[in-house]
């Protein structure tokens, strides 16, 4: 069987598309593994994606897999972002975008106004929002939720034209955004940003064996010092990449999930709210 390479939560813009399968190059030069570049672009559910028999090396965010019947996609590896904001961690986080003329200061600023969400499976879409407005409310604070809007460009695009007020953007996705389309952020600023939570990882399916999945993993934790790999890293903000804590994949979603469940925070909301 052909395994396949898809950077799909990551594939922003097609110059970001670009730099992934350039390295994706790079690891199959480097593993003397194959991989196929593979598309699978929105509206396509992502969640078809992650249940090909034929993954080699696919992105995929950790409360999903956490939430995923054993045996579970095999972690490969996790990016490390370049940026200051991640502290050197493998980590990513939730930023809450709004109008840049919108009139708010801080998130309770909006409440009563309108928020988008993604997909309920997401993490940064839908579970990491809904945790992070337990610090402020007992019960869900906006009249209305616009969604799903499945991808974060689509976040973007609907707080641009007004469709909702708020909206939660993966914040590694923003920042990719913000180098290879900044057109399609401009006009936005981030109002706040949710704790830090493991960022999505490399996975193969459950399936593969050994052999390739051992290879792949070494070749991608020494990919940083290969010169071409470099470049295509600069270009998709990574700095290398490092073992995946699944220890601390398998408890944060979870248990922000369940945070927010005890209290009565839904999002998506099950009735009355705008649909996209």
């Amino acid at each position: 069987m052909e395994l396949i390479a898809c950077s799909r939560m990551y594939d922003v813009a097609p110059s970001a598309r670009d730099a992934w399968h350039g390295l994706f190059a790079r690891l199959v030069a480097r593993s003397g593994m194959h991989l196929a570049p593979f598309i699978h672009m929105a509206p396509a559910p992502i969640e078809e994606l992650w249940a090909r028999p034929d993954m080699g090396c696919v992105f995929m965010c950790g409360w999903p897999w956490a939430m995923h019947p054993e045996p579970r996609p095999i972690p490969l590896a996790a990016p490390l972002p370049s940026l200051p904001r991640y502290g050197g961690r493998p980590v990513y986080m939730t930023d809450f975008v709004v109008r840049r003329d919108a009139p708010y200061r801080h998130l309770p600023d909006a409440f009563g106004g309108r928020l988008g969400w993604t997909v309920a499976h997401s993490h940064s879409g839908c579970n990491a929002p809904r945790h992070h407005l337990l610090r402020y409310a007992a019960r869900f604070p906006f009249a209305g939720a616009v969604g799903p809007l499945v991808t974060p460009l689509a976040v973007a695009q609907a707080v641009r034209e007004g469709r909702c007020d708020v909206g939660p953007m993966d914040g590694f996705a923003h920042d990719l955004l913000r180098r290879h389309a900044p057109e399609r952020v401009a006009g936005l600023r981030i109002l706040e940003s949710t704790d830090p939570a493991p960022i999505p990882f490399l996975v193969a399916a459950s399936e593969t064996p050994p052999r390739i999945t051992r290879a792949l993993t070494d070749a991608l934790l020494a990919l940083h010092e290969d010169d071409e790999a470099r470049d295509f890293m600069a270009e998709v903000l990574v700095d290398r990449f490092v073992p995946v804590d699944t220890e601390s994949c398998l408890r944060t979603g979870p248990a922000w999930a369940t945070d927010a469940a005890a209290a009565g925070m839904q999002l998506p909301p099950q009735r009355g709210m705008a649909p996209a």
